[in-house]
C-alpha cells in the first residue's frame, strides 16, 4: 500500500446515492409519473433513511461536519416522511395538513439554503445538487401552501434533476477513485 493513503473509505458517495435513488423515485411520483407506493416508502426508509444516517455516523468519525450535519439530518427527513404518510394510516396520529407539511418542507429548504452556502467552498457538482433541493423544497412547499398542483409537478421535475446530480457526484467519487483519475469531473474547470 502507498504511503499516505487512507485506509478509510469515502462514505459520501453512499450517502449520495441512498439520496439520489429515493428523490428520483419520490419525485417521479411529484411529476405525476408513478404513483406513492411501496417503493417509494421502502427507498425511503432504508436507503435514503437508514443508509444515509449510518454514512452521518461514518462522516463523525472522519472528522467531517458537514457530511455528519447532512447524511443524518437528510436519512432522518426520509424517515420522518414516511412517518408522516404512515402513522395516519396506522391509526397512530392525524394526517398532515396542505399547511403542516408547507412549513415542513419550506424550513427543510430554509435548512438546505444554509448547507448550500457550505458548499460555496466544495466542488460544483455538491454546489447544483444542493442549490437544485433547495429549490425543490421552496417549489414543494409553495405547492402545499397554495395547493397547486403543476408547482408540485414542476418540483417533481426539478426532484428528478436533483436526484440525478446526487448520483452523478456519488458515481463520479466512486469512478474517480477506482480509476485514479478523474473520469466524471465534480468542478466545471478541471
Amino acid at each position: 500500500m502507498s504511503e499516505g493513503k487512507s485506509l478509510v473509505a469515502n462514505p459520501g458517495p453512499l450517502g449520495l446515492l441512498g439520496f439520489a435513488l429515493t428523490t428520483i423515485m419520490l419525485n417521479l411520483h411529484n411529476a405525476d409519473i408513478i404513483s406513492l407506493n411501496a417503493t417509494i416508502l421502502a427507498l425511503g426508509i432504508f436507503y435514503g433513511g437508514i443508509a444515509q444516517i449510518i454514512v452521518g455516523a461514518m462522516e463523525y468519525k472522519n472528522g467531517n461536519t458537514f457530511g455528519t450535519i447532512a447524511f443524518t439530518s437528510y436519512g432522518a427527513f426520509w424517515i420522518s416522511l414516511v412517518a408522516i404518510w404512515t402513522l395516519p394510516k396506522m391509526g397512530l396520529a392525524t394526517a398532515a395538513d396542505s399547511m403542516s407539511m408547507a412549513w415542513f418542507l419550506g424550513l427543510w429548504g430554509l435548512f438546505t439554503l444554509f448547507l448550500f452556502i457550505g458548499t460555496l467552498k466544495m466542488n460544483t457538482a455538491l454546489q447544483f445538487v444542493f442549490g437544485s433541493l433547495t429549490l425543490l423544497f421552496m417549489l414543494l412547499a409553495i405547492g402545499d401552501a397554495t395547493e397547486i398542483a403543476e408547482v408540485k409537478i414542476v418540483a417533481g421535475y426539478v426532484g428528478i434533476i436533483c436526484g440525478l446530480a446526487a448520483m452523478y457526484t456519488g458515481m463520479a467519487q466512486v469512478l474517480n477513485e477506482v480509476y485514479g483519475k478523474v473520469v466524471f469531473p465534480l468542478n466545471l474547470k478541471n
